[in-house]
């Protein structure tokens, strides 16, 4: 089962790297916004995008913990 440990540490990785790019775009969401609304608009958009990336990390976090188990 190392190829399910591996894949999982591939997707939680990528996961990773897009809670990494959702920072950034809140980062400078801050920075350029011109009104509240803007803002809003904006950090609602990264808030969606956060929450796909913990699912994606989450789930290779579990791919991982199942491949110990059956290996």
């Amino acid at each position: 089962m190392d190829w399910l440990i591996w894949t999982g540490a591939a997707v939680s990785l990528i996961g990773v790297v897009i809670l990494i790019w959702c920072a950034t775009i809140a980062l400078r969401a801050r920075r350029e916004a011109t009104d509240e609304a803007d803002l809003r608009a904006r950090l609602h958009r990264a808030v969606l995008i956060n929450f796909g990336a913990l699912a994606v990390s989450t789930f290779g976090l579990m791919m991982v913990v199942v491949g110990i188990f059956l290996g």
